[in-house]
């Protein structure tokens, strides 16, 4: 990977937590070279790089120092120096100068989120999918469920004991989900069961109408056909159990460098970890507390409880600036912030607008 042009780092600023211009500015190749790279950096190559020029000698002392305050180690006894989350963390706070989205970044994601003639299910998947892409890494949309009301339900059979659920709101948004019905559903207990939901539509949000059908069928289940009741059942079952729509594209880039994140085990708690409801509703907290782009470093998230992970996440807000959604990246540690950031943030608006 080249390192991008121009830099993204500032040569002249305030150095955080005391650190003087020497020691930032070992901090800084250091950990510029575990993004590119991941690979640890020795006095001898710093010393070539470095302007003004150190020697090895004082760059040793200035990366045993900085060993001490937590923010370098070395992985074994003669290899060069890594930085520890605690110095990411640092690099990414007063070191780091992120970007701004090129043209190209700019023209790709308007392209593949066009709204026009697509379902906001195939646009969100897609917004995950050109996250995972632009950041080498493994892309996170969250979509709450919506509160609107509702304009249509429909019931499509797939195959033996599988039928699609086609909810359309008031506001244009369409979400499907499949359900398990009992084997020998016939096509007309399909439609009956549409035509029963939408006949008591109106302008009921979802849980409204939940809450009036099952009322309803429970003082008159003898008026339904047992197959209809049942298809019914499943599709309000399978709503009421969804709290929103998380898709999680590009996880296996997260494999690409296995010593990265440690162990092929801690990979695969991850995937589980990413497919829980649990997830989804930390991920909206997280956007919620927050006013732009937050970088979360290892165990700062409080989502996955290990090391060796970042996340980037932003709140996808509408024209009235409430959150209708979460968007965001995670992969190692050593992921391309200064890119990845400002991908984030305008793919963050373009979504929030489309959900509006």
């Amino acid at each position: 990977m080249m390192r991008p042009q121009p830099p993204l780092f500032r040569p002249s600023i305030p150095m955080p937590h005391g650190l003087g211009d020497r020691e930032a500015a070992i901090l800084r190749e250091i950990v510029e070279e575990y993004v590119e790279t991941g690979e640890p950096i020795g006095s001898q190559t710093l010393a070539q790089r470095l302007q003004p020029a150190l020697s090895s000698a004082t760059i040793r002392n200035v990366m045993a120092d900085l060993a001490r305050a937590g923010l370098l180690f070395s992985p074994h006894v003669s290899a060069g120096r890594l930085p520890t989350e605690k110095g990411v963390r640092l690099f990414v706070d007063g070191l780091l100068q992120f970007g701004a989205l090129t043209e190209e970044d700019r023209a790709s994601i308007d392209s593949r989120l066009d709204i026009h003639g697509r379902s906001y299910q195939d646009i969100l998947s897609e917004a995950s999918s050109l996250l995972s892409g632009l950041s080498s890494a493994a892309g996170l949309v969250l979509a709450p469920k919506s509160d609107a009301a509702l304009k249509h339900i429909e019931f499509v059979a797939l195959g033996p004991g599988r039928v699609l659920v086609i909810l359309v709101g008031s506001d244009g948004q369409v979400e499907n989900r499949i359900i398990e019905t009992p084997p020998g559903v016939p096509p007309s207990a399909l439609v009956e069961a549409g035509n029963y939901l939408n006949a008591r539509l109106g302008d009921l949000t979802l849980g409204t109408l939940r809450e009036r059908v099952r009322g309803e069928m429970d003082a008159s289940r003898h008026e339904l056909d047992a197959l209809t009741a049942s298809v019914i059942e499943s599709g309000l079952a399978t709503w009421d159990a969804d709290g929103g729509t998380l898709f999680v594209k590009g996880q296996g880039k997260l494999l690409a460098d296995i010593t990265e994140i440690e162990r092929l085990t801690t990979i695969r708690m991850l995937f589980d970890h990413l497919e829980t409801q649990e997830t989804m509703l930390q991920l909206l907290q997280l956007a919620d507390a927050s006013e732009g782009v937050r970088i979360y470093i290892g165990r700062e998230s409080g989502m996955f409880g290990m090391s060796g992970v970042s996340m980037i996440v932003a709140p996808a807000r509408n024209e009235a600036q409430k959150i209708v959604g979460a968007i965001g990246v995670i992969g190692p540690t050593r992921l391309n912030y200064g890119r990845i950031v400002p991908v984030v943030d305008y793919t963050a608006r373009m979504v929030g607008r489309l959900l509006g």
